[in-house]
């Protein structure tokens, strides 16, 4: 979970009322050092800084590491044991995980040898590394998912372990994994769990210019900068980043061909024209976690122009999560990928896009003056 709110000291989690619930403890991910939590009464939330806290509720109230920086977040995890007789289940020969699920993202693991044998909403499966079933979604509604699934035991399951290569049988062509041959030793990513947002603001289409930020978690231990290799036919400018967690700027450079061997840094297929911008931290720590948020902009004349008084987009989103938002004064009047539409703060068109499959999507949208 994340708080969001601009000083905040505390956060907040409503208890689910008719379950037993245990909580196991709940951490700090940029340090990942425990927190202090205690339960509390709806009273005592909003005597707390729970504005909205129902005086019959229940609430898991945390100490937070330090304060929610301006623009940041304070990002903590909370490990819960529930018991539920409405939500988990023995029905027809089956157990049965039913539960309406709020949060956009959302895995389920399955006991060990157990088998699944059904789910009401789109979801992606796989093993985990001991090989019980993982169940996986995202959310891209507003509302929660009354999600069903169901599965039984299966004691002659069998698991073969993980490859170090995700298709190792055959060599990956220049532009990705070659189509023409099975993946025989895949296993797939968890798409729900990659924690990338990224927004784009169109400027002004005769100028080819959108601004974008881009958040990112690193956890990998040592690891001390990010490297965003710029796009064929696109120019970076104004690059600049953020530590999340403590509102720190970090340091950014742009590098160029050369420049970019010369730091260490190992970039596939690199020329004289490859661009990077490379942003520096200090290094991941055994145990801790960063969440990084890059912005800068782009001028693109390939992919964002303007034809016949027309504004078109036509660029490939990798993500599971984007969001482009109109320049001001134009309507929205065709977009090739299904997405939520609203205004945001200023009354743009806003189109936010949720892939929860593992592939890339090609977003087209042409736009007209009001």
């Amino acid at each position: 979970m994340s708080a969001t709110t601009a000083g905040a000291s505390r956060y907040f989690k409503t208890l689910r009322a008719g379950s037993e619930h245990k909580v196991d403890a709940v951490w700090d991910l940029m340090s990942g050092k425990p927190l202090l939590w205690k339960i509390v009464d709806g009273k005592t939330a909003k005597a707390n800084g729970h504005a909205y806290a129902r005086d019959e509720g229940e609430y898991l109230m945390v100490e937070l590491a330090r304060p929610v920086p301006e623009g940041g977040q304070a990002r903590i995890r909370i490990d819960k044991t529930y018991q539920d007789t409405n939500s988990y289940y023995f029905e027809n020969g089956d157990y049965v995980f039913d539960r309406s699920l709020g949060i956009k993202r959302n895995a389920i693991v399955l006991p060990p040898l157990y088998e699944l044998t059904g789910a009401n909403y789109p979801v992606q499966v796989a093993q985990e590394a001991d090989g019980r079933i993982r169940v996986s979604f995202m959310n891209d509604g507003e509302d929660g998912v009354n999600l069903k699934v169901r599965f039984r035991p299966a004691e002659k399951m069998k698991y073969a372990a993980l490859p170090a290569n995700p298709w190792p049988d055959h060599k990956p062509s220049p532009s990705g994994r070659d189509k023409s041959k099975a993946r025989v030793r895949h296993n797939p990513s968890e798409r729900s769990f990659q924690n990338r947002d990224i927004v784009y603001f169109l400027q002004q289409p005769e100028s080819h210019s959108f601004f974008l930020y881009h958040d990112y978690t690193e956890e990998r231990e040592g690891m001390d900068k990010y490297v965003n290799i710029v796009r064929s036919g696109s120019k970076a400018s104004g690059p600049s980043a953020l530590l999340l967690d403590t509102g720190e700027k970090l340091k950014v450079e742009t590098l160029v061909g050369k420049q970019i061997a010369d730091k260490g840094i190992e970039v596939r297929n690199l020329t004289d024209d490859t661009e990077a911008v490379v942003i520096w931290y200090e290094p991941i720590k055994e145990g801790e976690t960063k969440r990084l948020r890059i912005s800068e902009t782009y001028t693109d004349p390939n992919r964002y122009l303007l034809v016949d008084d027309q504004l078109i987009w036509d660029r490939s989103f990798g993500r599971n999560r984007n969001t482009v938002i109109l320049p001001k004064g134009w309507m929205l009047t065709t977009n090739s990928i299904p997405g939520r539409i609203d205004l945001d703060e200023e009354g743009r068109i806003r189109i936010r896009y949720v892939n929860g499959r593992p592939d890339n999507i090609d977003v087209f949208i042409k736009a007209i003056r009001r």
